[in-house]
């Protein structure tokens, strides 16, 4: 077990900190208010080695841990939750390629993948399946070479401006069995978008439908056998749910730090605001929760990186408590400012809309509890 960070992951947070500080918060609320998707200094942070972070280096990835990873989507959260989490979901599609891909389909997609130049997006969900996934409908029909999609996926991040779809679709009979993954070039005649959704939050990603009617895919394309597809998707989220949980803690502990330097300016009856002992509890307890999360991140971070037998179960621990804490901490902080927190220019208000999401993505916080009892369960008997 690891109970501190040697000096390079030191560095490491560091780095990303220090671009979050310089490239990203300063526009963070003008791209919220602009829904600016900010390809290029994703890209900027790509030549840092943060498009592949957890990518094999053989293909241009920096071959870094779950645990580095962590650290990395926190700190770049410090700055846009919504930028951050943008660029942890690219790096789930990405790795997906690289974990379960062919030598030829690594070295096709990979290094361009690792450079941003190509983005990746996961396409999991439709509108009639989102937390029971292996409901989903669109189908993959072999004919010769190639597979004929029909369907559609929903709530897709980074749709419209994404070269790669990692697509879940079905290729056989009904049930996670019957599911493979495909990977989609954007550019492929019969794939059409949907319009970028009005969202409460996360306005500086599109967020769009992706169609398919009869859009031809080859059959090289496929990731794996026939029939992985549903182990494919899940290994993904085990990560892509430690990363979104440590995207929370930066957008989180950015809140908290904007509340510690109000607080040091405001005054009410004669006193700052951080001279009251309820609010110094208060501060107190964001701080204690942030960091029990924290910590909870990081041991399920570990125990991914080692393939420990918990680590589904860990990540969705994880995910529940840190996600849920993220949110109520900013939550807290907002109501600390009053109603300067529900001014945009703070920024404060963007950080409590782009957290929201987070319950609810990468699978709902109520099926990491269904993950965690089902887990607990099988353990028991």
């Amino acid at each position: 077990m690891q109970f501190a960070l040697n000096e390079d992951q030191v560095a490491l947070r560091e780095m990303a900190r220090d671009f979050a500080a310089e490239k990203i918060a300063p526009h963070a609320i003008r791209w919220d208010e602009e829904k600016h998707f900010p390809v290029d200094v994703m890209r900027e942070a790509a030549r840092l080695g943060m498009g592949g972070i957890y990518i094999g280096d053989d293909v241009g990835g920096s071959a870094l841990s779950r645990l580095d990873a962590a650290l990395i989507f926190e700190a770049l959260a410090q700055g846009c939750p919504t930028v951050s989490a943008f660029i942890s979901i690219h790096n789930m599609a990405s790795w997906m390629i690289d974990a379960f891909g062919s030598d030829a389909q690594r070295q096709k997609w990979l290094p361009k993948l690792c450079t941003m130049e190509l983005i990746a997006s996961y396409c999991l969900t439709e509108p009639g399946s989102g937390s029971d996934a292996a409901a989903l409908r669109t189908r993959a029909v072999r004919d010769g070479d190639h597979y004929v999609l029909n369907g559609q996926k929903q709530f897709i991040s980074g749709a419209g401006a994404g070269d790669l779809y990692v697509v879940m679709v079905r290729t056989g009979a009904d049930g996670p069995g019957g599911i493979s993954t495909l990977v989609v070039e954007g550019n492929t005649p019969g794939l059409s978008l949907g319009a970028n959704e009005r969202k409460m939050g996360w306005n500086a990603q599109p967020t769009r439908a992706v169609i398919f009617e009869n859009a031809r895919v080859p059959v090289a394309n496929r990731l794996g056998d026939e029939g992985i597809g549903f182990k494919i998707a899940m290994a993904g989220l085990d990560g892509g749910r430690i990363n979104i949980a440590a995207c929370s803690l930066g957008g989180a502990q950015c809140a908290l730090d904007k509340a510690l330097a109000y607080m040091k300016q405001r005054k009410a009856f004669g006193k700052r605001l951080d001279e009251f002992q309820a609010l110094q509890f208060r501060l107190a307890d964001m701080a204690i929760e942030l960091e029990a999360a924290r910590t909870f991140v990081w041991r399920a971070a570990a125990a991914l990186d080692r393939k420990d037998a918990e680590a589904t179960k860990l990540c969705a621990m994880a995910k529940r408590f840190g996600t849920d804490v993220g949110f109520e901490v900013a939550n807290q902080a907002l109501q600390l400012h009053g109603g300067y927190g529900y001014l945009s220019e703070y920024g404060i208000e963007k950080i409590v809309r782009d957290l929201r999401v987070h319950q609810i993505l990468e699978g709902t916080n109520e099926i990491m509890q269904l993950i965690v009892a089902r887990k607990l369960i099988e353990g028991a008997r």
